[in-house]
């Protein structure tokens, strides 16, 4: 609806321009086609330049915010270049001097500005107030994730329980391969895949949880594999990957991509004990001695419980010891 008034004011005031046109002093003097050419002309503009709008669907902002910004400087180098010049350009204003060489400048200003900013917009960002120069890139620095750790799962624990505050990032190509693994008709290739696209789902569905979908830009090597396509992604975004293969964190590591691994993580997570902790576990198995219990804790941590063996299938407490 707002694009719509925003549309309409923008007709009323082509319109408004073109009344004014009527009114000015060399319109009494025109043909009588004319204002009748000066009516259409006012409003064929803002139809065509709704027309172009309409047509392109998807808005690049960081180019549009580059191209803005670097008009908006190139004006005002200009305007400065144009101050600091006026004590050394002759003083008659009716010099071509004047009259040229404002227009000169600020072509060469606003082309090398908007160049600048065009390409370096994914290195910089500039902040307007609640204004971002560019999406890719906003709030804190986000979690590129790849294939491997969507799979693993734990991921999903781990953003539910809050250990990460920025947003996730999911490439599109990993999207895309976790669609072609769950159509597989290799059964395990298949399962690995469904089970990638249900932890997104349970991402998706944490209202807590900001994730999204980024497309590479034009300027992507869609030949090159899936981990250095992921590395090169969470390094244009200025963000850090999360995976679990070690592979990958090399990778990163040479190409100066920060990186996590879910598995070093959860080994820093596994619980420490000195000898003489208490804690209960719940014994499943015999173990290698015949008077053993085995149990395991909820990091997965297996324990061995001496003479534990006629406890298997209950919770027993036990004692910590070398």
């Amino acid at each position: 609806m707002a694009l719509v008034v925003l549309r309409a004011i923008f007709v009323m005031v082509s319109i408004g321009i073109a009344v004014l046109i009527f009114n000015s002093a060399w319109m009494s003097e025109a043909p009588q086609w004319v204002p009748w050419a000066v009516l259409a002309g006012m409003i064929a503009l803002p139809l065509a330049v709704m027309g172009i709008d309409a047509a392109i669907r998807r808005k690049n902002l960081t180019t549009i915010t580059a191209v803005y910004f670097g008009l908006l400087v190139g004006v005002l180098l200009t305007y400065i270049a144009m101050l600091a010049l006026s004590p050394v350009l002759p003083l008659n204003r009716s010099h071509p001097a004047w009259a040229w060489l404002p227009l000169i400048l600020g072509s060469v200003l606003c082309y090398v500005c908007t160049s600048l900013l065009l390409q370096t917009r994914d290195d910089f960002r500039f902040l307007i107030p609640f204004v971002e120069f560019a999406r890719d890139v906003r709030g804190l620095r986000p979690n590129v994730l790849d294939a491997a750790a969507i799979i693993d799962g734990r991921i999903a624990d781990l953003a539910e329980a809050g250990v990460f505050e920025s947003r996730f990032v999911v490439p599109s190509f990993v999207l895309d391969e976790l669609q072609v693994a769950a159509d597989s008709s290799d059964r395990q290739r298949r399962i690995r895949g469904r089970r990638g696209l249900d932890v997104l789902t349970r991402l998706r569905t944490n209202k807590t949880i900001e994730i999204d979908v980024v497309t590479p830009g034009d300027d992507a090597d869609e030949d090159a594999s899936p981990e250095s396509r992921v590395v090169a992604l969470a390094g244009r975004l200025g963000g850090r990957l999360v995976t679990n293969d070690a592979t990958v964190v090399k990778l990163a590591g040479v190409r100066a991509v920060p990186a996590i691994n879910v598995n070093d993580v959860a080994v820093a997570l596994k619980p420490s004990f000195v000898p003489g902790d208490a804690l209960a576990v719940r014994l499943v198995k015999q173990g290698e001695e015949p008077d053993q219990g085995v149990g395991y804790l909820d990091d997965g941590t297996m324990v061995v419980v001496e003479n534990g063996r006629d406890q298997i299938g209950r919770t027993v407490h036990v004692t910590a010891r070398l």
